[in-house]
């Protein structure tokens, strides 16, 4: 008499998100264009500023539009990343985990940037300060590339006397 053994799965959703569906398209890996269907794609939410940092304060510096108002939004750059199983482990985007971890289905947590978490005085006590810096709170910068010494990259320096 025959006996029905099934084999076994490593995961309890055979490592898709299909249920019920029968196809699901597929989509380019970003890293390697591998075809993956989507609901097995690992997922990245990127948002990036077009602008790098360093740049920003020559930006701030060249624009035309008044500070006093606040400042002007930088436009920021969003992707919605796909990869492949093989280059999400291989870029360190997901890792491996053991029998026990793999049931644990909490989602990761955002890494978003920290904040302070002291108040910030009122927007017209903020105007009244002065000197260079006053408007972002940022210390004056003492070079031409944002904080290096003066003279440091073949520009003659300023000396007083």
């Amino acid at each position: 008499l025959l006996s029905r053994s099934t084999m076994t799965q490593k995961r309890r959703n055979n490592g898709r998100n299909k249920h019920g569906r029968g196809h699901v398209r597929a989509v380019r890996c970003t890293n390697c264009a591998r075809c993956v269907p989507k609901d097995k794609s690992i997922k990245k939410f990127v948002i990036r500023n077009i602008v790098e940092s360093a740049a920003v304060r020559d930006i701030t510096e060249a624009s035309v539009y008044a500070q006093e108002k606040g400042q002007f939004a930088l436009p920021k750059l969003y992707a919605k990343l796909h990869y492949c199983v093989s280059c999400a482990i291989h870029s360190k985007v997901v890792r491996n985990r053991s029998r026990e971890a793999r049931r644990d289905r909490t989602p990761p947590p955002n890494f978003r940037p920290k904040r302070d978490d002291a108040p910030r005085p009122p927007r017209d006590q903020q105007q009244q300060r002065s000197g260079p810096g006053a408007a972002t709170g940022a210390p004056a910068a003492t070079g031409s590339f944002g904080g290096a010494p003066a003279g440091s990259f073949g520009a003659p320096a300023a000396t007083t006397a």
